[in-house]
Parts: C-alpha cells; sequence; structure tokens
C-alpha cells in the first residue's frame, strides 16, 4: 500500500480504534490527528475549545493535517470528525488519497459519547439534548462524509471492518491497474 488512507466520521464512530486496525494488518503508521494536535499544544481538544474556541482549533488543525498529508509515508491516518468539513483539506484528500467514511448509526454515536466528556460540540448536554445535537451535527455533516471514496458501514466488529476495507481498497487498486 504505497497511499495514505484517511478515516472520517462522527465523532464516536471508531475511527482511532479501527485505523489501529487497519495500519497494524497493512503494516503501516497510523496517525489520530486529534492525538497530534492534542500533543503540540500539550491541552486537550475539550480544553483548546474551551480556552481559545473552536475557530482557534480549527485553524491549528487544518495546518497540522496538512502538514501531515504532505509527508510522502503511507500511513492510517484518522481525521478529527469535523476536520473533513474543511474544503482545503477535503479537496487535497479527494484529489491524492483514498478516503473512507465510517458510517456508523447514531445510536452507536450515542451510547459511546454519552458518558464522554472529551467531546467539546457535546458539552453540557443532558441525555435528551445530546442526541438531538448528535443527529443535527450528522444532518449536517452526511452530505460532506459521503463525498469520500468509499463509505463502511460500522455495524461488525473492527476487524471485520478492516477486512471490509481492505477488500474495497484492493478492488479500487485493481480497477486502476
Amino acid at each position: 500500500m504505497k497511499k495514505k488512507i484517511i478515516l472520517i466520521g462522527m465523532m464516536g464512530s471508531g475511527k482511532t480504534t479501527i485505523g489501529k486496525i487497519l495500519a497494524k494488518k497493512l503494516n503501516l503508521n497510523f496517525i489520530d490527528t486529534d492525538q497530534v494536535v492534542e500533543k503540540k499544544y500539550n491541552l486537550t481538544i475539550k480544553k483548546i475549545f474551551d480556552e481559545f474556541g473552536e475557530n482557534f482549533f480549527r485553524l491549528k488543525e487544518e495546518k497540522i493535517i496538512l502538514k501531515i498529508l504532505q509527508k510522502k509515508t503511507p500511513s492510517v491516518i484518522a481525521l478529527g470528525g469535523g476536520a473533513f468539513l474543511n474544503k482545503k483539506i477535503r479537496n487535497i484528500i479527494l484529489k491524492d488519497f483514498i478516503s473512507i467514511w465510517l458510517n456508523t448509526k447514531l445510536e452507536v454515536i450515542y451510547k459511546r459519547c454519552k458518558n464522554s466528556n472529551k467531546r467539546p460540540l457535546l458539552n453540557n448536554k443532558n441525555k435528551k439534548d445530546l442526541k438531538i445535537t448528535i443527529k443535527d451535527i450528522f444532518k449536517t455533516r452526511r452530505t460532506i462524509y459521503s463525498k469520500a471514496k468509499f463509505m463502511v458501514k460500522t455495524n461488525d466488529s473492527p476487524k471485520l471492518i478492516c477486512t471490509e476495507i481492505i477488500k474495497k481498497i484492493n478492488r479500487f487498486i485493481e480497477l486502476k491497474k
């Protein structure tokens, strides 16, 4: 595999979990862009949002992701949930890389996020509001996520999802030959 594989999707869709397994199966490096941002600023994403605001975070996120995308090393990259909304990032990914939308049921995302205090866009929501917020975020992002080269439903175990992703990538590469 000589390309970067970019995983996109909602918060809680399994990008990090699936990305690590996929990278291991393909013998590639794994990069989680949220973790890179947190390491660079020595703050959690939530803290960055709280202290500096979403615009500051998105600017720093863009700069870091563009730098990662310029590197030649093939790898699996898990993008933060909102990063693919950035037109500059999205256009580069769609042009040069293999993008995969991990399409996860909203009920699963809700279950994964309801007890998390790491998700800045879900801050201070009661359980009822949280479901509505997740649904609203998904509605605004679905059309953009659907621009990815592939969509994979995440209804199976992470290992089976990785197997499906590898099959799709291999078919894609065969068709391009």
